[in-house]
């Protein structure tokens, strides 16, 4: 599974000179974990979004395995990339957390006996098989968090799209989240700021200023570049 953009440019106001991205040209791989770096404003969630389709492009493609996604292989698209949202509380809106993570295959008409089955390996996996029952709301930072994650891996995405996931987290909850998704198989793009992060997990960086890729290649490259990050406004 290979999931790519080729000279993605994105404006929100047409009036506006200014682009959200710009001429964005890049693809994960198989199993590859990216970091996705820059400051505030540079685009880094414009270019998540746009990869699922939320937000438009003005020029350039999104594509998977080479074929471009239009409006009719849209759906084929979203069920096979998964994004979790920087706040877990935009994913989490069924009363239980069973209910949640149930809802994804439930709406694609899945049997009952496989949503079962698929639910309460995700929750297992994850370590929260505990809080089943529990109202999503009364949930922690570090819980909802791991909840959002379930209700995507809960469908099999191929690849993971993340915003933030360490914002909202203490250290405990933030390191046990990095052991997870370091043992997860999917391919990942992570926008973060979160330089400890990107370090321990990604082996690759793709790092963002002002909507263009200023630069994509390995992790301790890009990090050890003092002048490069310092430009780039991190």
């Amino acid at each position: 599974m290979k999931l790519g953009a080729e000279g993605v440019s994105v404006k929100y106001d047409a009036e506006d000179a200014s682009h959200a991205l710009r001429n964005v040209t890049f693809s994960i791989q198989d199993g590859e974990r990216v970091a996705l770096l820059g400051a505030n404003g540079a685009g880094k969630s414009t270019l998540l979004l746009t990869l699922v389709g939320v937000v438009h492009t003005e020029s350039g493609n999104v594509t998977l395995d080479d074929t471009v996604t239009t409006k009719e292989t849209l759906s084929d698209l979203r069920s096979k990339v998964g994004m979790a949202f920087q706040n877990p509380d935009n994913q989490l809106f069924m009363p239980s957390l069973y209910e949640d993570v149930a809802f994804g295959p439930r709406n694609y008409g899945l049997p009952e006996p496989e949503i079962a089955s698929r639910a309460n390996a995700v929750l297992a996996r994850l370590g929260i098989s505990h809080l089943k029952e529990r109202m999503t709301h009364r949930l922690s930072g570090g819980e909802k968090r791991l909840a959002a994650l379930a209700g995507i891996l809960v469908m099999e995405p191929s690849v993971l799209l993340m915003d933030e996931p360490t914002s909202f987290l203490d250290g405990r909850s933030r390191r046990r989240l990095i052991e997870i998704l370091s043992d997860l198989p999917q391919a990942m793009l992570i926008a973060t700021h979160d330089i400890d992060l990107a370090s321990k997990l990604c082996d690759r960086t793709i790092l963002l200023q002002e909507g263009q890729i200023r630069a994509d290649g390995a992790t301790k490259t890009i990090l050890s570049d003092a002048a490069l990050i310092e430009a780039c406004g991190l």
